[in-house]
């Protein structure tokens, strides 16, 4: 399968359902990665035999009403671009002085269906980040213990009467996941499959009631540090 195949595969979990109302017409996300890929491949640089070395901070520039359709989908669809970058970097060798960064901004020069991307190499820290991207929303993971259900204890509630008061718990370590389900009514699924309890790999989705729920682990940008000394 190519990389191209690759991102429309992982593209194909943000763009459905509810999402797919608002790509009917105009820019695609799938035209945004193309030109992310696009920026990777023409700026990448040669520095030695082992190295090739890729910009790690995009500003993916959009006219007002794609801006708007694309942010109204929340973190989810940046930290698609996200993976989906560090996914073609992978497969190309490319290397990063630091974590990825990408952000979206609204260009008032440019037509609806134009993008534009400006990129720059920017040292910095990388810092794994554990998250739950549920409905457009991203729910960063602290260490130890996160309850998700119906319930309004619960630490993430849902608004789905297919789920119990406390149906799932989320256990985050500081290096892996694991997700247990709490003796739920209508039991969970983890990938498609029945799990009651299970290690949580990158991008595993669970699925609990009506709603999906992905676990991501992104490799973000620290406080970065500009080739001229200066930091944002």
């Amino acid at each position: 399968m190519g990389i191209l195949d690759e991102f429309e595969k992982g593209l194909e979990r943000v763009v459905n359902g509810a999402f797919a109302k608002t790509f009917k017409s105009g820019l695609q996300p799938l035209e945004v990665t193309a030109a992310l890929r696009r920026e990777l491949d023409t700026r990448a640089a040669v520095v030695s035999r082992d190295r090739i070395l890729a910009p790690n901070r995009f500003v993916v520039r959009l006219s007002p009403s794609d801006y708007e359709r694309m942010t109204g989908l929340g973190p989810a669809l940046v930290d698609e671009f996200t993976q989906l970058v560090q996914q073609h970097a992978t497969a190309q060798r490319y290397s990063f002085a630091g974590g990825i960064d990408i952000r979206l901004e609204r260009d008032e020069r440019l037509s609806a269906g134009v993008v534009r991307i400006d990129s720059e190499n920017v040292k910095g820290e990388v810092v794994w980040a554990p998250v739950l991207d549920i409905a457009g929303k991203r729910y960063p993971l602290r260490k130890g213990r996160t309850v998700i259900g119906r319930g309004s204890d619960a630490d993430i509630t849902l608004d789905d009467t297919g789920t119990s008061r406390k149906h799932v718990e989320i256990l985050w370590d500081g290096t892996r996941g694991q997700v247990n389900d709490l003796g739920s009514t209508n039991g969970s699924k983890l990938n498609g499959q029945p799990v009651t309890k299970a290690v949580l790999q990158p991008d595993s989705v669970i699925e609990v009631g009506r709603t999906r729920i992905v676990f991501r682990v992104l490799a973000q940008a620290a406080e970065l540090t500009r080739p001229d000394g200066t930091t944002r």
